[in-house]
């Protein structure tokens, strides 16, 4: 954590974390909003979700070894809950291990690249729009955290 607190620095994230930042910053350079850990339904939680300038939601699961990717049993869940799936590793990481028929994104804490477009499957319109309100109501709810880190008190 930095002097105040609030936002954590490198030492002290961990390698999934870093390469979610570095993913959010790729997504900002393409006009997409992005939030780190967004719970689509229960018992599914992204590592980060993407909202693109036209409302396209992307998913990015960000995994940072072998293990970390051998032991993900939930991410064919994902795909319900948006219009292209991705996954995102450095540049060390086994890629042949990846499905092809997703997304691919190398990564690094800083930054990100693009380097296999997932498959578009767009969402009905009702699942948007679900989507796109737990991205605005999540994103807000964190924005007052930060703004006001003690709710309640006086």
């Amino acid at each position: 954590m930095t002097e105040t607190g609030l936002f954590p620095d490198d030492k002290t994230m961990q390698a999934g974390q870093l390469l979610a930042r570095g993913v959010c910053r790729h997504m900002r350079s393409l006009n997409f909003a992005s939030i780190e850990e967004l719970v689509p339904t229960r018992g599914l939680r992204v590592d980060v979700m993407a909202l693109g300038p036209k409302g396209e939601i992307w998913v990015i699961e960000c995994k940072s070894s072998r293990a970390d990717f051998q032991s993900d049993h939930k991410w064919q869940g994902y795909l319900e809950w948006c219009d292209r799936f991705f996954w995102a590793v450095d540049g060390d990481f086994p890629t042949e291990l990846l499905p092809e028929d997703t997304g691919l994104i190398l990564a690094d804490a800083y930054d990100a690249e693009i380097v296999r477009m997932g498959p578009e499957d767009k969402l009905a319109g009702a699942r948007r729009k679900v989507m796109v309100q737990k991205f605005a109501t999540t994103a807000a709810r964190r924005l007052q955290l930060y703004r006001d880190p003690k709710p309640g008190s006086v």
